[in-house]
């Protein structure tokens, strides 16, 4: 008797020997395919020593592709992704009956013979040479495992997939070879494992753990007799047998797998007779892939998480590097997100605006100081049923991240204005003029040596939103009642550039990656911006000036191969924006707006918070940003198409004449930053004195309109324009203020501005 290994199977030496013994036969039924007996003599004496000799002996067998799962930063699920649904387990985690039903069915004499069965060659030639066609195969489950490798190798390539399962004698010979290698590499029992990780059971459940889950929703380590035939008889032909679409076929074939098991002695006849007579007794898990299936309404958080990974080096030099391993799975990505904070933001937004609504909103929060992202959320679901008003466009981020492109911020822009002039040195109650209406200040120093005028002969206009907001006021009262005319005039005064300076250095980007515009209308937020972005940026208000960039993933544990590895990630950058002091004045002038001025409904009736409304021209889009010295919020309501203005609208179940930003996103912020803050500690503003200024009015603190910034700014070119030549806007009668500050004798107002809107009015000489 030759010896065998402790594992089963002759050596390679007697394998060989072996194979050139039977290669006139097998080459007749290698992957079953049907030639005639003369005809396979002929192909076999032809050079098979040769051929075989010529084939590489090391299979390289890649590590399997599993789910990667994606966690919340208290270790909850939120989601489950990948190419292939599977879990590897070790065979001790299989149950014993499901080790023996496959063994039984798929190759009986499996701990008999090596890498090739020569009875099972004999048994099928002679079967196959009786019909006349291909009824018996000859694979082993090894040969079956080799060939499943080269499938797993091949992805999602059709082109490959169909040369790793093409019916050929060449195909076959390689998988003899491999087969040969393999069995002396492993031995039985880990081929076992392996193949019972590596096949496919059907309904997109890779490997017999996927598969316990998908049908029985168990592990694979629990499955009855029963049970495990039942997956045992689906890995012959998974759409045949499918017991969710056929249950009559599957219960025949469950049986035909009991029945072998009882002939080879696997179970006893009357265990068989026994489990004929059960149901199939299905619990069916749906299949739960990709962000669709996030919870707590974190899909577009999923699906931000996946752009990051896909995009930032860390993760490899090229996108192709990062798909690959995003594609292999078995990661387990633990987030920053907060349940608490996750949940808050979704009921909020439930309770405010309707998933079915004409306009939409987003809400982002984040962690000042460390720039994790808390909370992301949608009132239009994650998903790809256009009639259910569902969208994979992510309404928080940036084009380049799953976004669009952004939304004008409005006036929750004017307080990088009021940052950049006080960290210049501008006191916090300088006053100017702040008529209702006026027009734009020109020329306006910009960057780059570079001035922006506009034409004298028709100035773009822009108006307060209310009449009887009429200055002079100083910054504590602009800031509160949100006077357009009074943030012109400041960044007219300190130039536009260190504005764009702040707002750089705070994080603050245009969402669809172009330059930020170089012109006065910038103070008014006619650049679009993110909601991510903007509550990023007051996140630095809440730090006394340190901006910190968003992230959104703590740590990756990749498991391949058995092998566990922690991967690197992505790291916030942090840096100083500001001065402290500059900081805490902002910190004291937007506590202000919460208090007593647009944002008054937004306020926090326990803690200390600040922020700003903002409404865009032709209320297109409302806002509020706001924050706690622990967190971040930033909210917007608007039509992502930008089609719909909110005039005469109802939102949330709630009609309205005019939405402003203190209205429909204030409220949404207040409900969504206290639940998230319940239970968390409740720290205060380091605020500074801020004297009222010289306006030659009594105080007026307090006394604010329902109203707020800009918001029919549109009609009267109240943008003034972007970066060339811009139109869109109105021609109204210019009046020219007297302005508190000096235009030098050499400045010339030679521009050129019809633009409001998004035009692109102004010329630099």
């Amino acid at each position: 008797m030759p010896k065998k290994r402790s594992g089963g199977g002759l050596s390679p030496t007697q394998q060989a020997a072996k194979f050139l013994g039977v290669s006139v036969l097998a080459g007749a039924v290698m992957a079953g395919i049907a030639v005639p007996a003369f005809g396979a003599l002929g192909l076999a004496a032809k050079g098979s020593v040769e051929g075989f000799d010529e084939i590489p002996t090391n299979l390289k067998r890649p590590p399997l592709s599993q789910r990667t799962t994606i966690l919340d930063n208290k270790g909850g699920q939120i989601a489950t992704v990948y190419s292939r649904d599977r879990t590897v387990v070790d065979l001790k985690d299989i149950s014993p009956y499901m080790q023996k039903a496959i063994v039984a069915i798929e190759d009986s004499r499996f701990y008999e013979h090596g890498a090739v069965d020569l009875k099972g060659v004999l048994r099928a030639l002679n079967k196959n040479a009786q019909s006349g066609g291909v009824s018996e195969g000859a694979s082993t489950l090894t040969q079956q495992y080799v060939k499943n490798v080269f499938v797993e190798e091949a992805g999602d390539d059709a082109t490959l997939v169909a040369q790793a399962t093409q019916q050929t004698l060449g195909r076959k010979v390689r998988e003899l070879k491999f087969a040969i290698q393999v069995e002396e590499e492993l031995g039985k029992k880990k081929i076992l494992e392996n193949y019972l990780n590596i096949t496919f059971f059907g309904q997109q459940a890779y490997g017999v753990e996927a598969a316990a889950q998908r049908y029985f929703s168990k592990s694979a380590k629990d499955l009855k007799v029963e049970e495990a035939a039942l997956l045992a008889g689906i890995v012959q032909s998974p759409s045949r047998y499918d017991p969710v679409n056929d249950e009559e076929e599957a219960v025949k074939r469950r049986n035909t797998v009991l029945q072998r098991m009882a002939d080879v002695h696997d179970i006893s006849r009357a265990e068989a007779a026994k489990a004929k007579k059960k149901p199939l007794g299905l619990k069916v898990s749906k299949p739960k892939n990709g962000c669709i299936t996030a919870v707590k309404g974190a899909g577009f958080f999923c699906d931000y998480v996946r752009e990051v990974f896909l995009n930032d080096p860390v993760f490899g030099k090229t996108q192709k590097a990062r798909a690959k391993i995003w594609n292999q799975g078995g990661l387990t990505i633990r987030t920053t997100l907060d349940p608490q904070s996750q949940e808050s933001a979704q009921a909020s937004i439930k309770d405010h605006v309707y998933k079915n609504d004409d306009v939409a909103t987003a809400a982002t929060i984040v962690e000042p100081g460390t720039g994790k992202i808390l909370a992301m959320g949608q009132s239009r679901p994650y998903g790809v049923d256009i009639k259910k008003n569902e969208t994979q466009m992510n309404l928080s981020v940036d084009a380049n991240m799953g976004g669009g492109a952004g939304y004008q911020p409005g006036s929750t822009f004017k307080p990088i204005v009021a940052a950049a002039a006080i960290e210049g040195g501008k006191p916090a109650n300088q006053v100017y003029s702040s008529p209702y209406e006026m027009a734009y200040p020109s020329p306006v120093q910009a960057c780059d040596g570079k001035i922006w005028k506009t034409d004298p002969a028709n100035p773009a206009k822009l108006t307060n939103e209310n009449e009887t907001e009429v200055g002079p006021y100083d910054m504590r009262d602009a800031t509160a009642k949100s006077v357009n005319t009074y943030y012109v005039q400041l960044i007219s005064d300190i130039g536009i550039c260190p504005v764009t300076e702040m707002a750089g250095k705070m994080g603050v980007e245009r969402a669809d990656g172009d330059k930020m515009g170089q012109n006065p209308s910038i103070a008014l937020g006619t650049q679009e911006m993110s909601p991510l972005t903007m509550a990023s940026a007051y996140a630095t208000f809440a730090t006394r000036g340190t901006y910190c960039s968003p992230i959104a993933i703590e740590s990756i544990r990749q498991t391949v191969g058995g092998q566990k590895k922690s991967l690197p990630v992505p790291k916030s950058k942090c840096s100083r924006a500001m001065s402290e002091n500059t900081a805490d004045t902002i910190n004291t002038l937007l506590k202000g707006v919460v208090e007593d001025g647009t944002g008054s409904e937004a306020g926090l009736d326990s803690r200390a918070s600040a922020g700003k409304t903002g409404t865009t021209d032709e209320r297109y889009a409302a806002w509020f940003v706001g924050y706690t010295p622990n967190m971040a919020g930033a909210v917007w309501v608007g039509d992502p198409a930008h089609k719909r203005r909110m005039t005469n609208i109802t939102i949330g179940g709630v009609p309205y004449d005019k939405v402003f930003g203190g209205k429909v996103p204030g409220p949404i912020w207040r409900d969504m930053m206290a639940g998230a803050l319940e239970g968390k500690e409740a720290p205060q503003f380091n605020l500074v004195s801020i004297p009222p200024g010289d306006t030659g009015k009594e105080d007026g603190r307090g006394d604010e309109d329902d109203g707020d910034e800009d918001g029919n700014n549109g009609d009267n070119g109240g943008n003034g324009g972007g970066n060339g030549d811009g139109n869109n806007g109105g021609n109204g009668n210019p009046q020219i203020p007297t302005p508190s500050f000096s235009i030098p004798e050499e400045w010339t107002i030679n521009g050129n501005e019809n633009g409001g809107g998004n035009g692109n009015g102004g010329n630099f000489p």
